[in-house]
């Protein structure tokens, strides 16, 4: 792990850029931070549209949860910002916009070339960010998931039990395969569904939510599109990390 830069923010918030093997990140920690008082690390996940165009929605999270006490880190996704091109990904992307504009259905194969190849490259560079975040000084564990593509946080709670806890946005598509991998999910859950989201099959969503063998599982429903997600969702997430984290 290589640090590039480094810039105090408001509250006294530290940001630091990263790079993980050419894989461009960001480590926020809160001023509390120290070696001798770590922090919980809640990994920051979004969607596939680069760090670039989603940095302000993400640094707000960041010192969101940096005044709850938490640090918080995310990596650029596999083809996406400044990492090199994936054909593939731009063709299932492309297929996706054409359907969209045709007004017709997305397939179940569409979902998989668009949804499955980026979970399989993506979570364990997710595992690898974790290992080299979690040594730092100031930084210790438990370790949280919270939003992003939903099919990815899935996925890191069957397999990393370093995660403790996961807040998911049931904003994204969702490969059939991925209900077998929710009846593997034990850890606390939180799922954030926007009722009228555009493009995303709302009942897709609820059997999702209904496949989660977790003990503890919430589901909470807002009217409004895929951006009208309300302050207090925030508020309910923040909550529930400060259960799960601390």
């Amino acid at each position: 792990m290589h640090v590039t830069s480094e810039q105090h923010l408001d509250g006294g918030v530290l940001e630091r850029r990263f790079t993980l093997d050419e894989i461009p990140g960001l480590l926020w920690t809160p001023a509390s931070a120290s070696a001798s008082a770590p922090v919980p690390l809640i990994l920051l996940g979004h969607p596939p549209l680069g760090l670039r165009r989603m940095y302000p929605r993400l640094v707000a999270r960041a010192q969101r949860s940096a005044a709850e006490g938490f640090a918080t880190a995310t990596i650029e996704l596999p083809g996406s910002g400044d990492r090199s091109r994936w054909p593939a990904a731009e063709q299932a992307r492309a297929d996706l916009r054409r359907a969209r504009e045709a007004g017709e259905p997305v397939s179940d194969e569409l979902v998989d070339a668009l949804i499955l190849p980026l979970v399989e490259k993506a979570v364990p560079e997710w595992q690898a960010a974790l290992d080299a975040l979690l040594p730092l000084p100031g930084i210790g564990g438990p370790v949280g998931y919270s939003g992003g593509v939903i099919s990815i946080g899935v996925r890191l709670a069957v397999v990393e039990p370093r995660i403790v806890a996961a807040g998911l946005f049931a904003g994204s598509f969702v490969p059939r395969a991925m209900f077998e991998e929710a009846r593997q999910v034990t850890i606390p859950l939180h799922v954030l569904l926007q009722w009228d989201d555009e493009g995303n099959d709302r009942q897709a969503a609820l059997d999702l939510f209904d496949a989660f063998s977790s003990k503890e599982k919430s589901l909470h429903a807002n009217m409004g599109g895929h951006t009208g997600v309300p302050q207090s969702a925030a508020d309910a997430a923040a909550q529930f990390f400060a259960r799960h984290l601390k």
